[in-house]
């Protein structure tokens, strides 16, 4: 007969299983809280802006269409470009050699600047002597993926930090109750995707937001009704303790920190995300302003004045889009396709700056509208500006970009394309120069903003980038 004072193996575990699972349960909820990467950082240097909106015309706006007439064309319309001007070193459609176009646009002088402006944007051009507008810039890419992703990162190849990655890891999140990066985008897919608007070989936390494009643009914000505060609370504590053991054995495995802080603002923006993405209480004339009375300009109107709201709200970077999918990207029926992309974001655009300015949110915000390249000043089918299928096709060789507040100096023009449009042939500045700037402008010096990865000090303009200085107030 067994004794009964002995007890087997199997029997003192089952006894000693809850007390042991309690034990290392308090272990787990005594460990330290993650290290929190989205604190606010002291800038390098006083910053003029304190957030960033980057309007996005995905596809490639044509910079010889909308700001920077070219009189030359009218004179040379039919012609090939003449060997006078520089051409690509290779062409795969050989677009070079199809007949120069001129635009069709009618051009005006606006404002005490007297910054040229077509009539496409006639709601833009009252705000003539709040933009600093930019003719000579250039980049590398010359399809949409590769440029796309340039413009974000600073690179055609995938794997970088977007820039709104850059500002997040630079100077932390203002509010630690909304995400520092959002990502706006309108009824296509952005071509490239997330890696627009990636962290790269940053911390996970810094990646952009991307809010949805119907319904509430946060899904899945409330918890269910039968989940009270004290319930969810316990719940996160005992996932960031379980998530926290896994990082101690995984320490360079940075997504379980940003799974955490995930989960941590979720929770938070329970209650604040609401309030900053709630646009009920917005006013009917605020409406109409962004164009929300308007099916052609409600879309990306409800984008823009969103888009107010969280930088009022203390959002750092959002970056909104404007034709996702390459919609700008007119090889053919350029009349077509560019009057219902410039109908669709002219009020909105006019509108975000006119409320920023009336709320005091200009001078602290800056707001950065362009592509990711241009387009040529010839035909990319052959068509004459007669035919209605007439388009044109890339260019990164010249373009035009914008900005207006957060510290630039309002009603100019830097540089200069060549007599035609083509090439960015007076203080041409690169991606790389228009990233440094806006850097410096948040208060960041794009050389001293550095991350060890694969045994050198990475930045967010590579091994380039100068400021365009005469931009700055």
């Amino acid at each position: 007969m067994p004794d009964p004072t002995i007890q087997s193996r199997r029997d003192f575990l089952l006894s000693t299983a809850s007390g042991l699972g309690s034990l290392a349960l308090a272990d787990l909820l005594s460990a330290g809280p993650a290290v929190n990467d989205l604190a606010p950082k002291p800038p390098h240097h006083a910053p003029k802006a304190k957030s960033v909106i980057w309007l996005f015309m995905e596809g490639g706006p044509s910079h010889i269409d909308l700001f920077d007439p070219k009189p030359e064309l009218e004179k040379l319309a039919g012609k090939t470009t003449p060997p006078s001007f520089k051409l690509p070193v290779t062409s795969a459609t050989g677009s070079h050699r199809m007949p120069l176009v001129a635009s069709q646009r009618k051009w005006k002088q606006h404002g005490e600047s007297g910054l040229w402006i077509s009539d496409w944007y006639p709601h833009i051009a009252a705000h003539a002597d709040r933009l600093a507008v930019i003719h000579s810039c250039w980049a590398d890419g010359l399809n949409h993926v590769g440029s796309v992703r340039q413009m974000n990162t600073g690179s055609i190849l995938a794997g970088r930090p977007s820039m709104g990655a850059w500002t997040s890891y630079g100077l932390g999140a203002s509010n630690r109750n909304l995400p520092s990066f959002v990502v706006l985008t309108d009824d296509k897919v952005v071509r490239g995707g997330p890696t627009n608007w990636g962290s790269g070989f940053l911390p996970a936390s810094h990646q952009g937001t991307h809010f949805q494009k119907e319904g509430p643009p946060i899904l899945d914000l409330a918890p269910p009704e039968d989940v009270g505060e004290s319930r969810q609370r316990s719940r996160l504590d005992l996932l960031r303790a379980l998530n926290r053991r896994n990082a101690a054995r995984y320490p360079s495995d940075d997504e379980l920190d940003a799974r955490m802080e995930s989960y941590e603002l979720a929770y938070r923006m329970q209650s604040a995300a609401p309030g900053a993405v709630d646009l009920g209480n917005e006013s009917e004339a605020t409406r109409r302003l962004y164009g929300m009375d308007d099916k052609a300009t409600a879309r990306f109107g409800t984008s823009c004045l969103l888009t107010r709201r969280l930088v009022e709200h203390g959002v750092r970077f959002v970056e909104v889009y404007c034709g996702s999918g390459s919609g700008w990207d007119a090889h053919t029926g350029i009349e077509a396709n560019h009057t219902n992309l410039c109908r669709a974001s002219d009020r909105p655009i006019a509108g975000l700056l006119a409320d920023l300015e009336s709320r005091g949110l200009l001078k602290e915000t800056l707001v950065v509208w362009g592509g990711e390249f241009g387009r040529t000043p010839f035909s990319d089918t052959g068509a004459a500006a007669t035919s209605a299928n007439y388009g044109r096709d890339h260019n990164p060789w010249g373009f035009t970009m914008w900005m207006a507040g957060g510290g630039t100096k309002p009603g100019q023009t830097i540089g200069a394309t060549d007599a035609i449009g083509f090439r960015a042939v007076e203080k041409p500045y690169h991606v790389h120069d228009i990233h440094a700037t806006i850097l410096h402008l948040l208060g960041l010096n794009h050389l001293n903003l550095t991350y060890p990865h694969n045994g050198r000090q990475e930045r967010p303009t590579i091994t380039g980038g100068k400021l365009i200085v005469e931009a700055l107030a």
